[in-house]
Formats: C-alpha cells, sequence, structure tokens
C-alpha cells in the first residue's frame, strides 16, 4: 500500500489530491525522497494544462505560457519565483537534472491548444498526446531514475505509455471539453464516420460517435502494450512514473463495456479498487 494520503501535504500534493487525483495517487508510490519532486513536476503540467480554460483570448494564454517559460528558465538557472509551484520544481529540476527540452516540449504543446483546431488526423492526434503527456512521463522517469531514465527504453516506454494516457483521458473528457467548446477528435475520423463537430459542440451525440471514439481507444490499447513491452526490464525504481498505465487500462475496459460511449456514467467516474490495483502491480513490478 502506499503511504496515507490523509497526513499533512504540500501545497503541490494537495493540488493533485484534488485535481489530478490520478497522478496523485501514482506519484505516491513512489519513494519518500522522490514524491516531492514529482508532486511539483506533475503540478506545474496541471497549470499549464489549465492555460485554455483559464483565458477568454489566445494572447492571453501565449502570455501566460510565456510567464511559465521564463519561469523554468530562471527555476533551472537557480533563480525561482517566489512561487508555490515553481520553488520545489527548482529544487527538483537541479536535484534530479530534468531536461529543459521536456519542458519546452509541455509548453510548446499548451500553446497549440490555443489555437482551438482540431487535429487533422490520427497522426496529428498521436502527435500532441506525445507531446503534452509523453513528455511529462520523460520527465517523471528522470526524476526516479536519473541517467537510467534517460535511456532508449525508458524514452520508447515514456512515450507509449504517455501516447496511451493522453488519448484515453482525451476520450474521458470528451463530454467536458464539448461543455468547453473544444474538440480533440481527428477531423478525418468525424467525417468518416459522418460525425459533424457542431452536433459535438452542442452535446448532441451522433450515433458515429461511438466508432469514433472506438478507433481512438483501440490506439491507446495499442500503445500500452507497446509501453509494456518496451518497459520489460527497466528499474523497479522508475515504476511509479509508468503506473498511469494500469489506470489506463481500467478506463479503456470500462468504455468497452459502455459501448465505446464517452458519455456513459461509468466512464465518467473513478473506478473502484483504484488503489489496490495500483498496489497490486506496483508489488509485481508491472503497470
Amino acid at each position: 500500500m502506499p503511504p496515507s494520503d490523509k497526513a499533512g501535504l504540500s501545497y503541490c500534493g494537495a493540488l493533485l489530491r484534488r485535481h489530478d487525483p490520478d497522478r496523485y495517487l501514482t506519484a505516491l508510490f513512489a519513494p519518500a525522497s522522490a514524491r516531492e519532486s514529482l508532486f511539483a513536476l506533475y503540478a506545474f503540467n496541471l497549470e499549464i494544462a489549465r492555460t485554455r480554460e483559464a483565458v477568454r483570448e489566445p494572447m492571453m494564454g501565449r502570455i501566460r505560457l510565456q510567464w511559465w517559460r521564463d519561469a523554468v528558465a530562471e527555476a533551472a538557472a537557480g533563480k525561482p519565483y517566489r512561487h508555490e509551484i515553481l520553488e520545489p520544481l527548482a529544487e527538483a529540476i537541479r536535484e534530479r537534472s530534468l531536461s529543459p527540452a521536456w519542458f519546452e516540449r509541455l509548453i510548446e504543446t499548451r500553446e497549440q491548444d490555443l489555437e482551438g483546431a482540431p487535429p487533422a488526423d490520427m497522426q496529428a492526434l498521436l502527435a500532441y498526446a506525445e507531446g503534452s503527456s509523453a513528455a511529462l512521463t520523460w520527465l517523471a522517469l528522470e526524476t526516479l531514475g536519473g541517467a537510467a531514465g534517460r535511456a532508449p527504453a525508458a524514452i520508447e516506454a515514456g512515450r507509449k505509455l504517455g501516447v496511451a494516457w493522453a488519448l484515453t483521458g482525451l476520450l474521458r473528457a470528451v463530454p467536458h471539453h464539448a461543455r468547453q467548446r473544444q474538440l480533440h477528435l481527428p477531423a478525418d475520423l468525424l467525417a468518416r464516420h459522418e460525425v459533424r463537430a457542431e452536433d459535438l459542440l452542442e452535446l448532441r451525440q451522433p450515433p458515429g460517435l461511438t466508432s469514433v471514439v472506438r478507433e481512438i481507444a483501440e490506439e491507446a490499447a495499442r500503445q500500452l502494450e507497446a509501453a509494456r513491452q518496451a518497459g520489460r526490464g527497466l528499474p523497479r525504481s522508475m515504476l511509479p512514473a509508468l503506473l498511469p498505465g494500469t489506470l489506463a487500462d481500467l478506463y479503456l475496459k470500462r468504455l468497452e463495456r459502455a459501448g465505446y460511449d464517452p458519455y456513459a456514467p461509468s466512464v465518467q467516474t473513478a473506478p473502484p479498487g483504484r488503489v489496490w490495483r495500483l498496489t497490486w502491480r506496483r508489488m509485481r513490478g508491472r503497470f
């Protein structure tokens, strides 16, 4: 079992517990010496991921993301801004030698969010998933594994796991994104299954939607299996960075049982027994 999450939490830990409980749970399985670094890293990701919803104009979003870009650069230089997330993040960057390129990839991908255009095809969606999620997984692997987190096998496992997790999350978030008038489903898939973007944004559920969701869910499952193959033999110390794969598997199976309906209540609620499933997989050295 992970350590109790009822003890006093840092600002970053409390933020994650409230707004990103899945990543919060996986971070609890990290060694105590690395846990706060993961909390800070995931809290940073949470903040930049919320940029589009936090602003009304794309220009304001770009200004906000540039602030984070500058702040990360200052943190890496050992001169962090006084901020609840940036100070522990700066410590993580220095102590764990985290790669600046992955932070830049995360920020660049969130800048794409501000454009508001859905991905043209599956390849564009996969590129978005890699930029928004795999880059974060690579940073988590570095946090837990140091130089081993930059080994080719770790990079490949992180890429596939990050994409699988992002695709799963985007499917579960279809109703939320529609209410925000956002669309992350590939335009070519929508056209092939005769799903109009306007219907989705008006919270209508055209018959072809489940076919679109199914294709993406099946791709997520393939990516997850590839991640598991690539991750064989990685040090167990890095496993908490890959544990979102266990949760992705749970969510994808619930989505399948719901007939690939992203609006189904079972898809929109967290599955029971998440902690026990994570504990079991962690004990077996799997994700």
